[in-house]
């Protein structure tokens, strides 16, 4: 009878992905406390990151270290960079890393693209097929009586839009509105599934059987690189299409 992986290869696994995880929220905490103050309070995008890595059980020693090394009192340096590219089928792709080191970032982004059907494009080549906004996603499961919650209670706090689509209700709003939206919303008793200042894209394009699975794997292998910390895209995937 065969044997299925140890708990220890389990437990291995588990923390392996756990610390990628921490290694992108700690490099978005520096960033955010670089890019304002390191008071979360005054730094509406820090607080986003502070809320996030408690979410993930990221102890406040290591939140509290990410900000000191972001306001440099450790004489550390991260910054935030951006790339466009394509995946396979000229899909548009934006990929947004924090980085201490800006050499090595764009070698691994442009392996990952040449290695799976991608490319990396110049600056601006693909930014203007996406629009930058916030966005609050709410897992409503396709009941009139939630989406309709939703829907009044966004509109009440100055939000766009609201699209009800798989079973989601998402809000957008627009980015410097995303701190009040999100608080407000928090206020009427919703909370987001996922929730952050995106690039979204202006539409969405089919993506044909052959190049589904090589531009997931793409996607897939864009999101492990440790720099990396949001893939944007305008496919519209398979699973997106039903319903």
């Amino acid at each position: 009878m065969g044997r299925g992986p140890s708990i220890e290869g389990r437990k291995n696994a588990e923390d392996a992905k756990r610390a990628k995880v921490f290694t992108k929220l700690i490099r978005e905490i520096t960033v955010a406390t670089r890019a304002g103050v390191a008071d979360p309070a005054a730094n509406p995008r820090l607080r986003a990151a502070v809320d996030k890595a408690l979410s993930a059980n990221m102890t406040k020693d290591t939140i509290e270290r990410a900000i000191k090394r972001g306001s440099g009192a450790d004489g550390g340096a991260a910054e935030e960079l951006r790339y466009e590219g394509y995946g396979p089928g000229g899909i548009a792709l934006i990929i947004d890393c924090f980085t201490d080191n800006q050499t090595r970032t764009v070698a691994d982004v442009r392996a990952v693209l040449n290695k799976n059907g991608g490319n990396l494009g110049t600056t601006n080549s693909v930014a203007f097929q996406f629009t930058r906004c916030g966005e609050l996603v709410f897992a409503t499961g396709g009941n009139e009586s939630q989406e309709e919650k939703v829907l009044e209670a966004a509109l009440d706090v100055g939000a766009d839009d609201v699209i009800n689509e798989h079973g989601e209700s998402t809000v957008i709003c627009a980015p410097e509105n995303f701190e009040s939206v999100q608080q407000a919303l928090i206020a009427a008793g919703l909370h987001a599934e996922h929730a952050g200042v995106t690039m979204r894209p202006n539409n969405r394009v089919a993506v044909t059987p052959e190049n589904v699975e090589a531009l997931q794997t793409l996607l897939d292998k864009l999101d492990a690189l440790d720099d990396v910390s949001e893939v944007s895209h305008n496919a519209l995937l398979p699973a997106e299409a039903v319903g």
